[in-house]
């Protein structure tokens, strides 16, 4: 029987001559003629049966193309106001913003949402679509290290000028409640920014490091700059401390060194290997000062031999300062933005930390990019969030909509949750952010977010990738198709446990502010928790949550306790899990405060109580199975290189 066959995309195996349930006129008798006569290719009868089948394939190939797009069609989740649908967001701000700042921050918000849905997702959309280029020659061969950004990338910086994405925090026009305006803002932005809240992260750190300084006059300029409302004044910032050695070590890591001139000034010289935001107009970086004689300076324990320096990426002709681009990167996700390798060659620069304190300078602008980094983790969760539960209330599956199968609204549920917590975590951060900005925190609030801050960083980057897959998969097939930006968000997100610190630097650097307080700050820890929890003992359905977090909590005081008599192995090795505990558990304690408030819905309480339900102290369980014992570290190593050429010792 003869088979009619159409190109894969257009049709299945067998001949299907209808259309809306008819069949085409003429066009079933032809087919099932040909079927009868079978494909003879004897001599005269081959050519005519093919002639036959063609036509055939003609009359059919409109209707069937068109039908074929019509059974797999399916409809596109849309989104609103980002703003008005987010109604943990607005319940908070409805919380904690005083009335008069509330009202003015709403207004401002509901027209932001617009924007983004009217005009700004869709240039975030071209940004990845027009990725940077770089040009090392000009046609006629002069070498100009050009790196070419797309219209809707430099449309992005100047909306981030108007909105006053960066100058927010810096105006203070409300006072301690300035810089939870801009994170929110900020959060609303990051899903549709096309990735230029990345350089928004490091503008953000250097206006914070010159504020430090207390903006000396001759960064007066800069930061004016780098905090403008005026898109034609605006700056955006480099951060440029990852070297060949790679990695957070900078200490050890790295090689450029900077030559005092007569005038004060400082030229550098070496190689940045991964410079984010290539494209900016200016940059912070860190540099070993060398004296008349090319040889770099020794200082005693405890300094870091690096100066942190600023610099003008051009000069005021549009010349590279003495910079050459060697390539762009070549990324996972983040494509939008241009990473580039720089050498400097000269690079005129000017010195801004006392010598020797530049990684202590430095920590400033660490401690805004990885607040920055949250933003982004929470933003991503919550986008993909706000796609998945609408889709779900369009694909139909299995004779229904995807919303009425309990199994799959368990799964987005589940995400729900744990989004839900981080958000929490970041506005806690930024709340106590803005009180230090503004002279109004108390000791405990410093501490507090001395610790919480790698803690949401290390811990939401993790959940942000875990969520987005989740999320991804909800979409089944479709999920994984590059043209509905899906798997952009996936790419980029998964960047966030790494920039800024990877888990495992973070979760050290967690156990460096315990050590660096004495161990006051889990004195605080501990305070603050609690006090969030008495505000829930009069409401009776979230007595079970209370329990969970108290045994939590007193699990943890249990580890710490027997932690401080194994030495300091038991401590590193229990880095991670610890973090993670100090994360849940925290989380736990603003999720049960939210849903104790008297307007809480029975969704903030449930929330909270399912929250509780996960391991909230994985580090006191691990510490029962033995995990950090000394023994387990020679384990590690033979689990990790057994059967590898590497191994060479025996347990």
């Amino acid at each position: 029987m003869l088979t009619c066959r159409l190109p894969w995309w257009r049709s299945s195996a067998t001949c299907k001559p209808w259309q809306s349930g008819r069949f085409l006129p003429g066009v079933w008798e032809r087919c099932q003629a040909l079927s009868r006569k079978g494909v003879d290719r004897t001599a005269g009868q081959g050519q005519q049966v093919v002639m036959q089948e063609e036509q055939v394939l003609e009359d059919l190939e409109i209707p069937l193309a068109r039908r074929e797009a019509e059974t797999l069609f399916q409809e596109q989740p849309e989104t609103g106001n980002p703003y008005l649908e987010d109604a943990l967001l607005r319940s908070y701000l409805k919380t904690h913003l005083p009335p008069k700042v509330l009202e003015e921050v709403n207004q401002d918000l509901e027209r932001f949402g617009n924007r983004l849905l009217t005009k700004i997702k869709h240039l975030g959309w071209e940004c990845e679509l027009n990725p940077p280029v770089f040009r090392q020659y000009d046609a006629w061969g002069r070498r100009v290290d050009h790196i070419v950004t797309c219209l809707a990338w430099r449309t992005m910086k100047e909306i981030a000028a108007e909105e006053g994405l960066i100058a927010e925090a810096y105006e203070r026009r409300y006072s301690n409640w300035s810089r939870l305006h801009q994170a929110v803002k900020l959060y609303l932005f990051s899903s549709s920014s096309g990735g230029f809240s990345c350089p928004l992260a490091m503008t953000d750190g250097a206006a914070k490091v010159i504020e430090s300084l207390g903006i000396p006059g001759s960064l007066k300029n800069a930061f004016d700059h780098l905090t403008s409302r005026d898109p034609k004044k605006f700056w955006t910032s480099g951060q440029w401390m990852t070297e060949r050695r790679g990695g957070s070590d900078v200490a050890n890591g790295t090689e450029t060194v900077a030559r005092k001139q007569p005038d004060g000034t400082y030229r550098l010289y070496g190689f940045k290997w991964f410079t984010s935001a290539a494209d900016s107009d200016v940059a912070l970086t860190l540099a070993r000062v060398a004296d008349a004689e090319g040889q770099v300076k020794q200082w005693p324990q405890g300094f870091s031999n690096l100066s942190l320096f600023f610099l003008k990426v051009r000069d005021e002709e549009g010349k590279l300062n003495s910079i050459q681009v060697q390539r762009l990167k070549d990324k996972l996700g983040t494509r939008q933005m241009a990473t580039a390798e720089l050498w400097l060659d000269g690079a005129k620069a000017e010195l801004i930390s006392a010598e020797g304190r530049g990684v202590a300078s430095i920590s400033h602008m660490l401690n805004i990019t990885r607040i920055h980094n949250v933003i982004g983790a929470v933003a991503s969760m919550r986008r993909m969030i706000s796609l998945s539960r609408e889709y779900a209330r369009r694909r139909v599956a299995f004779g229904k909509l995807l919303k009425d199968h309990p199994l799959h609204m368990q799964t987005i549920a589940r995400m729900e949750v744990q989004t839900r917590g981080a958000f929490l975590l970041l506005m806690e951060i930024v709340r106590l952010l803005g009180l230090v900005e503004t002279n109004m925190a108390s000791e405990q609030d410093q501490l507090l977010l001395r610790l919480l801050t790698p803690v949401a960083k290390l811990y939401t980057g993790k959940q942000a990738s875990a969520v987005v897959v989740e999320a991804m998969e909800s979409f089944g097939g479709q999920g994984y198709m590059e043209d509905t930006g899906l798997p952009v968000i996936v790419r980029d997100t998964l960047v966030l446990s790494i920039w800024e610190g990877t888990t495992n630097i973070l979760s050290l650097d967690v156990l460096r502010s315990l050590t660096r307080s004495h161990g006051q700050v889990m004195a605080m820890f501990f305070s603050t928790v609690q006090k969030k929890l008495e505000l829930a003992s009069s409401t009776a359905k979230l007595e079970p949550a209370v329990k969970q977090m108290r045994d939590a909590i007193s699990s943890l005081a249990q580890f710490m306790q027997a932690a401080d008599s194994r030495g300091a192995v038991t401590m590193e090795l229990a880095a991670r899990d610890f973090s993670y505990t100090l994360a849940r558990i925290y989380a736990g304690a603003l999720l049960i405060e939210h849903a104790a408030r008297p307007d809480a819905s029975a969704t903030d309480i449930s929330a909270a109580q399912r929250w509780c339900n996960q391991e909230l102290c994985p580090v006191a369980r691990a510490l029962e199975n033995s995990s950090y014992e000394a023994e387990e570290v020679l384990m590690d190593s033979a689990l990790v290189y057994e059967g590898s050429p590497a191994c060479g010792s025996r347990l």
